[in-house]
């Protein structure tokens, strides 16, 4: 399968800021990621004062107005301090933060926000903007999670469930390559749904086991010969909960790379992240990298 999308050097990077400190340290992880990519960033305020015209006053939207240009100044200034010479450009969106990052994020490239807004309570959890972006985006997204300037590990991370994945496997070579670092591909497969689809649990567990082996050698193979100077390694683990076991192999990488399906909603209109993905992009122990996936035509289902 060729990539759809823009490899992680040719891409400028989008962040969305809101005066949060997780908007904050995304914005730094996402100027970092520029600097290592050598792209703009770009950084966007959804003030969503077209959605607040008919029940606030004009003297509040003007204040909106007036903050939202004041944070994006002084987030842009932050920036280029940090790191002199990358190019930032700032962007006040009218519409809300969704839909500012989902059409910015389609003229730049990559999404990052931060694992909480302003809203919400719980510092753990994800907040709705980063989920609402993570389930709708049609472009790479990084929620930055973890410890703001956690030392690195060298090691990207990668959930391959099937032959299929090679999509990502490849996106996320290229993120390592990038760091020079060393690439870990990670498949996990749910016992219980495995032997499911077998008469007895026992005599079909191995066979089982050897399919999801050769189907993560077959990724870990072409990757090997496409990066021949990448360190890559593989591994596969059973388990009844594969987002937990990604959950706790995220505390000893810089960067998670998945695919995740995108699935109807309830009513049949709109999209949500599968259970897996949501689980990790709910605890993950360092930025996950969500890449696209819609049904069938994305590879794996899981």
């Amino acid at each position: 399968m060729e990539s759809t999308f823009r490899t992680p050097d040719t891409s400028s990077v989008v962040v969305g800021v809101d005066g949060s400190d997780a908007a904050r340290t995304a914005a730094l992880w996402a100027a970092g990621e520029a600097v290592r990519r050598d792209r703009p960033l770009h950084i966007v305020y959804g003030a969503d004062t077209d959605g607040r015209a008919l029940y606030v006053s004009a003297e509040t939207i003007e204040r909106v107005r007036a903050n939202g240009r004041q944070l994006l100044d002084d987030t842009a200034k932050a920036m280029s301090d940090e790191y002199p010479g990358l190019r930032v450009s700032t962007e006040f969106s009218r519409a809300d933060a969704v839909s500012s990052l989902h059409r910015a994020g389609a003229l730049h490239g990559t999404i990052v926000v931060g694992s909480r807004g302003l809203g919400g309570f719980d510092s753990l959890m994800l907040g709705s903007v980063g989920l609402d972006v993570a389930a709708a985006a049609m472009t790479p997204v990084i929620v930055v999670r973890g410890i703001p300037r956690a030392q690195e590990t060298g090691t990207v991370l990668a959930a391959i469930h099937d032959e299929h994945d090679l999509l990502y496997a490849r996106y996320a070579a290229r993120e390592a390559e990038l760091r020079k670092g060393r690439l870990r591909l990670l498949h996990v497969w749910n016992v219980m749904q495995s032997v499911g689809e077998v008469v007895s649990m026992l005599d079909g567990l191995s066979e089982i086991a050897r399919k999801h082996e050769e189907a993560l050698q077959a990724v870990t193979d072409a990757v090997r010969g496409e990066f021949p100077d990448l360190e890559v390694c593989s591994d596969a683990e059973k388990s009844m909960s594969v987002a937990g076991i990604l959950v706790e192999a995220s505390r000893h990488a810089d960067l998670l790379v998945m695919g995740g399906r995108r699935v109807p909603d309830s009513l049949g209109i709109g999209r949500n992240l599968g259970r897996a993905t949501h689980r990790v992009l709910h605890h993950a122990h360092c930025p996950v990298l969500l890449i696209p996936r819609m049904g069938s035509d994305f590879g794996s289902r899981s």
